[in-house]
């Protein structure tokens, strides 16, 4: 079938329309008419080339949702008219690490950046003109349609409103857990959030979930310092030395207990900044993507092991998304999450470029392709 879309051809490179050929679901499979899909800025990270990827043309897109409208052969448990959010990281539920109950790192994340399908590397769903197109994540919600294993799709009630619940497949799953699991934020305690887009804002709202009294964020740009207060910040200052000088009233000058870096392009300043700033015995948590090759991040060693302090990566916050995803759709039906107000904009699929420059310009906090409007 066609299906309109928008591809990167090369990086670096800006996001232009096209009309895709797609394959139909095989078994395993399903085929999603999307409903809206979230500019998360790793795509960006595509179109920059601080990320490389496996091929291009690439097919963009990774935090979606949408509705079955076909079911592969000898495929359980599905059937056209399921709404489902999609997982930007692949979980099997048979590998050591989704038996572990880690299935953000489960083993076919390993081929999450090649575009083809996760069992066969010469396999593509999407292709232009004869010639394979790759797509994002395995998904590419960047597209009216497109074919997914069903390890990529978490089914959600249909009395949810989908368009918000898309955020749930990357941006608010990763930030959410950056505090509340990678952070294990404690009531009480006292958070520094740096850099308050998408995953930041979501951060900021894990935070005060877990019961931080004092949550800062830090963003150079006005617009987003305001809208985090709105989700949860008690304070918000334009860098780190003045968050820091905030924490020293409730900290005893102990400095904060955990420093959330989400920052949509982190350098090893970031955390090298965040790591000085944190209390003995606290935590670092590097969410943040930067370029590939970054590796001189500046840390003291002395100070790392005599004030015993943590740095830990965190890859869509350490949630296991087939639990995460549903816990965080009862909690927006709840009203305990703010999805809703996170959207600032939404574009047309013809307006993803245009969607990703009102990002780096600082005016929104995430922007949705609404295949709706």
């Amino acid at each position: 079938m066609k299906t309109h879309a928008s591809i990167l051809r090369n990086a670096p490179g800006s996001f232009e329309p096209v009309d895709l050929d797609l394959e139909g679901p095989r078994t395993g499979e399903l085929t999603v008419k999307l409903v809206a899909s979230g500019l998360c800025h790793s795509d960006d990270h595509m179109a920059t080339g601080d990320i490389p990827y496996g091929i291009y043309p690439l097919c963009g897109g990774h935090e979606g949702a949408g509705v079955v409208t076909e079911v592969g052969s000898h495929t359980p448990g599905w059937e056209v008219g399921d709404h489902v959010v999609f997982t930007f990281v692949p979980a099997c539920g048979r590998c050591r690490w989704c038996a572990e109950g880690k299935q953000n790192i489960c083993d076919l994340g390993a081929t999450m950046l090649n575009g083809a399908r996760f069992d066969d590397p010469t396999s593509f769903r999407m292709s232009l003109d004869g010639a394979p197109v790759g797509q994002m994540s395995g998904i590419s919600t960047f597209s009216e349609f497109t074919t997914v294993s069903v390890n990529s799709a978490v089914k959600v009630p249909k009395d949810v409103p989908l368009k918000p619940l898309c955020l749930l497949g990357c941006g608010v799953g990763t930030g959410w857990g950056s505090a509340v699991n990678a952070a294990d934020v404690r009531p009480g305690q006292t958070v520094i959030v740096m850099g308050v887009g998408g995953i930041g804002t979501s951060a900021v709202q894990g935070a005060a979930h877990a019961g931080a009294t004092t949550v800062i964020a830090v963003d150079p740009v006005p617009f987003k310092r305001e809208s985090a207060m709105e989700f949860g910040a008690t304070h918000a200052a334009a860098n780190m030395a003045e968050a820091l000088d905030m924490t020293r009233h409730v900290t005893n000058g102990q400095g904060p207990d955990a420093v959330i870096v989400t920052v949509g392009v982190t350098t090893a300043e970031h955390v090298g900044q965040a790591l000085a700033a944190v209390r003995k015995s606290g935590v670092v948590v590097a969410t943040g993507a930067g370029p590939a090759g970054v590796s001189d991040v500046p840390i003291n060693l002395l100070e790392l092991t005599m004030s015993q302090k943590r740095l830990v990566g965190a890859l869509f916050g350490q949630t296991s998304p087939f639990t995460s995803i549903p816990w965080l759709t009862q909690m927006y039906a709840a009203g305990r999450l703010k999805l809703n107000e996170m959207i600032t904009k939404t574009y047309t699929l013809d307006q993803v470029a245009q969607g990703y420059r009102d990002m780096h310009a600082g005016t929104i906090i995430r922007g949705i392709v609404d295949f709706e409007a």
